[in-house]
């Protein structure tokens, strides 16, 4: 099982991830640390990625998932993944991937980027990631307006709710 954990900056991905993970007991992968320094580097000048900046970044998260898949093992991903073709991208040629969705507002983002000095994405960046966000239609969509501990248990609720009749919960969890 793959959980990929999407959204815009600031949604709460690492948090959620790393909370679901320390649930879980997955390995954790935060796709901030696949970035090629370039990225990072006109990141940290705010100015937003285009499509050619962010393929090296994407398929060096489909190798992790395809290496998780390879190896039968479970893992939690974050990743913005914006739009449909970068989600097409990490989900072609894989199985048992499931899209979490964290969504909330431009103010409740833009507040938390505010609070957050040590990161490269920078606030005047935001706008740029809603701007070409395409909701996912595949997605467990959740509310960033709830707990961290409601949000991991949605994710677990709905996970278990969503298992085959042939498939046992310990084969998830």
């Amino acid at each position: 099982m793959i959980y990929l954990i999407i959204g815009v900056s600031g949604s709460g991905k690492t948090t959620i991830g790393t909370a679901l993970n320390q649930q879980l007991g997955y390995a954790f992968y935060d796709a901030d640390d696949f970035h090629p320094p370039e990225n990072i580097a006109k990141m940290s000048q705010g100015i937003p990625l285009n499509d050619s900046d962010r393929l090296p970044w994407l398929l060096a998260i489909k190798s992790v998932i395809n290496e998780n898949q390879k190896e039968d093992k479970n893992a939690v991903i974050t990743c913005s993944a914006l739009k449909q073709a970068y989600r097409d991208l990490l989900e072609q040629n894989t199985t048992d991937i499931i899209w979490i969705y964290l969504k909330g507002s431009y103010e409740t983002f833009l507040k938390r980027l505010q609070h957050r000095s040590e990161h490269f994405m920078k606030e005047n960046m935001l706008m740029s990631q809603f701007q070409i966000l395409e909701e996912p239609e595949n997605a467990m969509t959740i509310d960033v307006n709830l707990s961290v501990e409601e949000i991991v248990q949605t994710i677990i609720n709905q996970t278990c709710a969503k298992i085959d009749s042939n498939r046992k919960p310990k084969d998830l969890f």
